[in-house]
């Protein structure tokens, strides 16, 4: 199992190199202890590719973070950490996740409840 995995992993192209004149989308996932999430682009055959990735370990005080507040974390770790690729891109980008209750952050709050 190990072997096919190593193969499959070190296999050309590993990473592609990327073309801000294609298509960008960027998706994050999250677990109790880290964050991560990977910027893909769509290439000629209408395949996506792998161009970046990000994993980092969730420190004590973000551990205790609730799972909605995990998911908004990574997203803006990683519109920080490829911001120079997303705001030279020619489309509009999209984040992909897995978590429903980031909808709630999508629609306009009312902030006071007078």
């Amino acid at each position: 199992m190990f072997k096919k995995s190593k193969e499959k992993f070190t296999k050309k192209p590993v990473l592609a190199a990327p073309d801000l004149d294609k298509k960008i989308g960027m998706e994050v996932d999250t677990l109790d202890y880290a964050i991560g999430g990977v910027l893909s682009m769509e290439c000629k055959d209408g395949r996506w590719r792998l161009v970046v990735y990000l994993l980092k370990l969730l420190n004590e005080m973000e551990r205790n973070y609730k799972m909605h507040d995990k998911k908004m974390l990574v997203v803006i770790r990683e519109l920080e950490n490829w911001r120079h690729l997303l705001e030279s891109a020619h489309f509009k980008f999209e984040v992909w996740t897995d978590h429903k209750n980031l909808e709630h952050f999508m629609r306009a709050q009312k902030l006071n409840h007078r």
